[in-house]
């Protein structure tokens, strides 16, 4: 079997912008607390996260690990919606890391094989004295996953429950995020993309993505009419 470096050279980089401070917190605080007390403490091992998508699961995720980067210990940011087409042995070896970042549980639900694989890793790193931070779109109980035993594992350590976002806070991170890449936009524009997208915010940023090229292209600002004609709405 390759080294543990080696099967994880699949693309799984973190998101340079993926960080605590480029986070909107908003009703979340405690989260973020709680997941740098996870890197920071001896005595947390397990953290358990669950939102639904476009809440900010794989962003906090990505963040802890740069986080646990910056104090010096090793770690790695596992999507389990890019690994699940391979097979489990994937996860050997991991016990040897400080951090072990699990997003998107729920796409191994009901797939025997990882279900134990991701118990025998849980039961690895709490054995190593490592920690584990394990993301889905919901609560263990409610994943419908077959091995009571994961399941009873992931309600042991710190359960958080991501708060959804409402329009405004949507619109104030959209706003936002366009100042960061060095984009001007009015909250009547922006107000406009969120009435006229869906408001995933996944989608929000890959318009706004979409608008920072056209614009740079046609060297025009973001107004109502060239958002309206660059987003085809």
């Amino acid at each position: 079997m390759q080294p543990v470096s080696n099967q994880l050279t699949l693309g799984l980089s973190l998101k340079d912008e993926a960080t605590f401070a480029n986070f909107y917190t908003a009703r979340n605080a405690e989260i973020i607390d709680g997941l740098k007390h996870l890197v920071n403490e001896h005595n947390e091992k397990i953290v358990y996260l669950c939102g639904s998508r476009g809440q900010g699961r794989s962003h906090l995720l990505q963040a802890t690990c740069h986080y646990a980067h910056q104090q010096k210990l090793t770690s790695v940011y596992l999507p389990l919606t890019q690994l699940v087409s391979f097979t489990p042995e994937i996860l050997n070896g991991l016990e040897l890391l400080d951090l072990v970042c699990i997003d998107d549980l729920h796409v191994i639900a009901g797939s025997a094989e990882w279900e134990e694989a991701i118990f025998h890793l849980y039961n690895r790193l709490f054995d190593a004295n490592k920690k584990i931070l394990i993301a889905a779109n919901d609560l263990p109980k409610a994943l419908q996953l077959k091995l009571p035993d994961l399941i009873s594992r992931l309600s042991f350590g710190v359960i958080f429950q991501l708060h959804p976002l409402d329009d405004k806070e949507k619109l104030f991170i959209l706003i936002m995020r366009a100042k960061q890449r060095g984009i001007s936009l009015s909250e009547e524009v922006g107000k406009y993309i969120l009435t006229h997208c869906p408001r995933h915010m996944g989608t929000l940023f890959a318009a706004l993505d979409a608008l920072d090229k056209a614009s740079l292209a046609a060297q025009r600002r973001l107004t109502i009419p060239f958002v309206k004609e660059v987003l085809e709405i």
